[in-house]
């Protein structure tokens, strides 16, 4: 199950309480540097032949640790528990960080990283939920995924379920139509129990995301469509985790989305912000100056 936290400093929202631990925020910190460890491992590890996708990864690594191990109900003994909540990662290529989370906490051996895309692997280049235990759905083309989450969110409203679906978009995803299309059914069936992230890292596969589709406003087009919006920046774990909790447990009768502000590539000097990183493998000098960037021998990192 997700960890539970003793309060030291709250925030409120009416008679809601959000607990922020400084010591929790420091532990997800150094949890998502450790991710970000293994995630440029498996990158490097499987070489160019199996194309990993780095810099995508890395932007979401601080998202998806909050929701993880903290924010999401959730039981790796149990994948497939009716009550828990769900994930989907709509931008699927980014899946790396997201395999690193679902081995460190147990929903299949670590050893299982090393084989990422590999004929008959159970860890493909895009999730797939008939493979991979902890995979709520099946993403890779992409602008499926939030419609795909709408029907989670219906699905659970007449199960009686009290539990959230989160949808991981890219920015460069917001391109296709159909994500409009599913925020606009979101909003005419009161989905209070869904929460789309969009991870604005400004680029996509072939270049910025302004010269390829400029999306101009992305909080007044969510607001337009009748989405609870807050912009973050998606790497400071205390405004992660204080939109994420406010966002699944403030039930207004609408959804919510958290436009989250990212770095292609964060964490290590030459991939941040470099699309050259999209879909590329680490050399062996690369590696060395990686690693030691992300402090691997540091003995704060949790093993």
């Amino acid at each position: 199950m997700s960890p539970k936290y003793i309060i030291q400093t709250s925030k409120y929202w009416g008679l809601l309480m959000i607990d922020i631990n400084s010591k929790v925020i420091s532990s997800l910190e150094k949890k998502s540097r450790q991710i970000r460890l293994e995630t440029v491992r498996i990158c490097y590890q499987v070489g160019p032949e199996r194309k990993a996708h780095p810099g995508p990864a890395l932007s979401i690594t601080d998202i998806i640790v909050a929701l993880y191990y903290h924010v999401m109900k959730i039981n790796p003994q149990k994948p497939n528990w009716s009550d828990r909540d769900r994930f989907i990662l709509s931008k699927g290529h980014g899946c790396v960080s997201l395999y690193a989370v679902l081995a460190d906490i147990g929903y299949f051996s670590k050893k299982e990283l090393y084989t990422l895309r590999q004929l008959g692997s159970i860890l493909q280049g895009h999730p797939c939920m008939v493979k991979t235990p902890g995979i709520d759905m099946t993403s890779g083309s992409l602008g499926n995924g939030l419609g795909a989450g709408v029907g989670m969110a219906i699905g659970a409203k007449l199960d009686n379920k009290n539990n959230t679906v989160f949808v991981l978009i890219g920015d460069g995803e917001l391109n296709e139509g159909i994500v409009w299309e599913a925020a606009e059914t979101a909003a005419k069936y009161d989905l209070d129990n869904i929460v789309a992230i969009v991870d604005v890292n400004r680029f996509q596969s072939c270049g910025p995301c302004d010269v390829i589709m400029p999306s101009e406003d992305i909080k007044a087009k969510w607001c337009a469509f009748g989405w609870d919006t807050e912009q973050i920046d998606g790497h400071d774990m205390s405004q992660i985790l204080y939109s994420l909790n406010l966002a699944k447990y403030k039930k207004m009768g609408y959804p919510k989305v958290v436009i989250a502000n990212t770095v292609k590539g964060k964490g290590i000097s030459f991939m941040e912000n470099n699309n050259s990183w999209h879909q590329r493998a680490l050399t062996e000098d690369e590696w060395l100056i990686a690693k030691e960037e992300l402090g691997e021998n540091k003995n704060d990192i949790p093993k």
